[in-house]
């Protein structure tokens, strides 16, 4: 399996990169999109902030509406993404459909200040639109514009820079609340504003997404060399039948299996949040901060986990992230609610996501062709995403029927098992050849 595979060469060396300077290492593409994505994710991650706290405490919804609607936008994201990535893949500009998505995410954002929740829920799922339409396509440009043996890197910066984004998203959003007396609807209207800011600095700097010319003297399938002793092929089918014909491969399907079982037990970040405020008893006040936790260790760690990858293999990475996950559900339910048990927690939840949100995609890039990287991508991404709304739905039911321990600790056990299973699916063979 790639997960378990090392992506530089055998007999180079990686000494020069390390002489350069990390940004001058990836390409301009990536660099824009992480600015793009710095912008978006301030935006989304205030609302997101003080999303849980309005819905639970200020619009009295129960633990099981909350997982409907927290579910919904996972289920709303995952439909979409496959249609973003075959589109993009369609219509070869992946740049024209990511900038459908971030301008259908901001254009939403209006909808928040309506103050009712029809509208509340009309607003998340066009804001999940919006990311499903653009996940896979721009993923797909971080990988078309990245060697192959720097694609955990060229993730891990723009991760790096998507997260300074949700990092910056509740500081602006505590201050506000703070300040303005509009409350909750400042929040909602300046987050409106800089997602407007995203999608202007997308399209005046990231640049064109239309998939480059065959070579000279021949086509992508036929070699210059033979271009003149045969007929050019046909071009390859990229519609939805080739997508899903990806999932033949068999590397690509233990790829896709692991994403949806693991996915199944990861506990949405809105209901970690509560859990950690009502087992802590932090303030109110001060819940939005919790997902700076979460950024802070997300930022720190993103790229250089992302190297480590491409060097020690994504298989260990990934897997030792979901541990980490699985250590924070049991300090959850076990440990005594010290002052320190709030900065554990979040430092682990971020380090999951530093060793997991980038290293996936990277993975699947690594075995899908150019012309269907943006539906590969998609395609892991959807079942991931769907099993995480199966995930939100099932947590909220089970909180409200059990209460919330119980629940973490199905979720708990249910990780360790389906980790345990991955890893046995991604190992390598005895031969040493990727399975």
């Amino acid at each position: 399996m790639y997960l378990a595979d090392r992506s530089t060469p055998q007999g180079t060396t990686d000494a020069p990169d390390r002489l350069r300077g990390t940004v001058r290492a990836v390409s301009p593409t990536v660099l824009a999109l992480g600015t793009v994505s710095l912008v978006t994710d301030v935006s989304s991650e205030m609302v997101t902030a003080v999303l849980p706290l309005y819905l639970v405490m200020g619009l009295g919804l129960s633990p099981l509406g909350f997982g409907v609607l927290d579910g919904l936008q996972n289920g709303v994201s995952a439909l979409v993404q496959l249609t973003g990535g075959h589109l993009a893949d369609r219509v070869r500009n992946h740049k024209l459909v990511a900038g459908i998505g971030y301008g259908l995410s901001a254009l939403c954002k209006p909808l928040l200040l309506v103050g009712h929740l029809g509208a509340l829920g009309a607003a998340l799922a066009l804001d999940r639109t919006g990311k499903g339409l653009r996940t896979a396509p721009r993923d797909a440009l971080i990988s078309l514009s990245t060697p192959p043996d720097r694609q955990g890197r060229a993730f891990g910066v723009h991760r790096a820079m998507d997260t300074t984004g949700a990092l910056l998203g509740p500081v602006l959003a505590f201050l506000i609340l703070g300040v303005a007396a509009g409350g909750y609807d400042a929040v909602f209207a300046v987050s409106g504003c800089v997602a407007a800011l995203g999608v202007l600095v997308l399209l005046l700097f990231v640049p064109g997404g239309k998939r480059a010319p065959a070579p000279a003297g021949g086509t992508p399938d036929v070699p210059a060399s033979r271009a003149g002793t045969e007929r050019p092929a046909p071009e390859p089918r990229t519609d939805l039948r080739a997508a899903f014909g990806l999932l033949r491969t068999r590397r690509l399907r233990v790829l896709f299996g692991c994403a949806v079982l693991l996915g199944l037990t990861t506990v949405s970040d809105a209901f970690l949040y509560l859990l950690v405020q009502r087992r802590t008893g932090i303030d109110e006040q001060l819940f939005p901060l919790l997902p700076l936790g979460t950024a802070s260790v997300f930022l720190l760690l993103a790229l250089p986990l992302g190297r480590l990858a491409d060097r020690v293999g994504r298989r260990t990475v990934f897997l030792a992230g979901h541990g980490g996950l699985l250590l924070a559900y049991g300090l959850l339910l076990w440990a005594p609610a010290t002052p320190a048990l709030p900065y554990v927690v979040l430092v682990l939840h971020g380090a999951f996501y530093a060793a997991t949100d980038g290293v996936l995609p990277a993975a699947v890039a690594a075995v899908v062709p150019e012309r269907l990287r943006a539906s590969g991508i998609a395609l892991v991404g959807t079942g991931q995403a769907l099993a995480r709304f199966c995930c939100s739905l099932a947590f909220g039911a089970a909180w409200a029927a059990w209460g919330d321990g119980p629940a973490l600790a199905a979720a708990a056990a249910g990780l360790a098992c389906c980790a345990a299973a991955c890893g046995v699916a991604l190992r390598p063979s005895p031969t040493g050849v990727p399975r």
